[in-house]
C-alpha cells in the first residue's frame, strides 16, 4: 500500500477500532463476579441416583431421578441419605426437575411433556399435567412455576394448568446463557446449574440478567468422577435455616456449601 493510500485509509481504520472498543464497553458487558463455593458439611447420597431435581423442606429432602426405567420421586433423610419413600415412574418416562409448591410436588419429564404431581406428605400420586417442549429444571416463586428446557429460555407457568405466562431470556450483557438445567429460588434470585459445567449461574427472575456465578469445581472435582455424565445437578435451599445444598448425578455425597464473596 502506498503512503498516500495509507493516509486515506487511516481514518477508516481508527474508526473501526474505536467502534470495537465502544462496543466492548457497552453497558451490561461489565465483568460479573465469580464466587467460590466452600463445603461446610457433607452427607451420604445414593450414588445410584441420577439426580435431576432437588428440594428441601423443613429438613426433609425430596429428590427426582432420571433415566428410562430408573426414574423415581423420593423422600430422603438428609443426615443419613436413607431413602424413606420412593415412587417409580413407568419405564417410558424420563424423570427431570422437581419443585414443591404448597402441599404438592411437581416432577417434569424430559421429552414426554407430562408433569407428575404428588402429595408432599405421602408421595402418593395426585394427577398429571401436560406442557409443551422438553422439561429439564423446575422451581417456583411461591406462586408460579419456572421451567428450563436446556436453552437460555425460562418459561413461567401457571401451576394449575402449566400454561405459559411469560418467558425469560437469561443473559450476561448481550450473551445468552444456555444449557440451563436444574433451578432453585434463593432469596429472590434464581440459581441454575449449567449442563456439563461446575458453575452455577445466579440471575434475576424478572429481567433474566445474570447477577453472578458460583464456582463449584472444588466441591467434588472432575478427577474423582467415574464418567463425564456425573455432572453437578441439584440445588436445594432451606429458606428457614438459610442453608444451601448441592449434589450431582450419581454423586456419592450431598454437600452443604457456603458461598464466599
Amino acid at each position: 500500500m502506498s503512503k498516500r493510500a495509507w493516509w486515506i485509509a487511516l481514518p477508516i481504520v481508527v474508526g473501526l477500532l474505536l467502534f470495537a472498543v465502544v462496543s466492548l464497553a457497552m453497558p451490561g458487558d461489565d465483568p460479573i463476579p465469580i464466587q467460590t463455593a466452600t463445603v461446610i458439611a457433607s452427607y451420604p447420597h445414593d450414588a445410584g441416583a441420577f439426580t435431576q431435581g432437588l428440594v428441601i423442606d423443613g429438613g426433609v429432602l425430596f429428590e427426582g431421578t432420571g433415566h428410562y426405567g430408573q426414574s423415581t420421586m423420593r423422600r430422603v433423610e438428609l443426615e443419613t441419605g436413607k431413602v424413606e419413600k420412593s415412587m417409580s415412574l413407568a419405564g417410558d418416562y424420563f424423570g427431570e426437575g422437581i419443585t414443591l409448591l404448597g402441599e404438592q410436588i411437581f416432577q417434569l419429564t424430559w421429552k414426554e411433556g407430562v408433569c407428575f404431581l404428588y402429595d408432599k406428605q405421602t408421595l402418593a400420586p395426585t394427577g398429571t399435567l401436560r406442557y409443551s417442549g422438553e422439561g429439564w429444571g423446575l422451581t417456583d416463586d411461591g406462586q408460579h412455576l419456572y421451567l428450563s428446557n436446556g436453552s437460555s429460555t425460562i418459561t413461567v407457568l401457571d401451576p394449575k394448568t402449566l400454561r405459559p405466562i411469560r418467558r425469560i431470556r437469561v443473559k450476561q450483557g448481550r450473551r445468552l446463557i444456555d444449557k440451563l438445567n436444574e433451578l432453585e429460588f434463593v432469596e429472590g434470585e434464581v440459581y441454575a446449574n449449567i449442563w456439563h459445567s461446575d458453575h452455577i449461574v445466579r440471575f434475576d427472575p424478572t429481567s433474566g440478567d445474570v447477577l453472578g456465578w458460583i464456582d463449584c469445581s472444588q466441591v467434588y472435582p472432575v478427577a474423582r468422577r467415574r464418567d463425564r455424565e456425573q455432572v453437578l445437578n441439584g440445588i436445594a435451599y432451606d429458606s428457614v435455616a438459610k442453608r444451601l445444598f448441592i449434589t450431582g448425578k450419581n454423586w456419592p455425597q450431598l454437600f452443604e456449601i457456603q458461598v464466599q464473596k
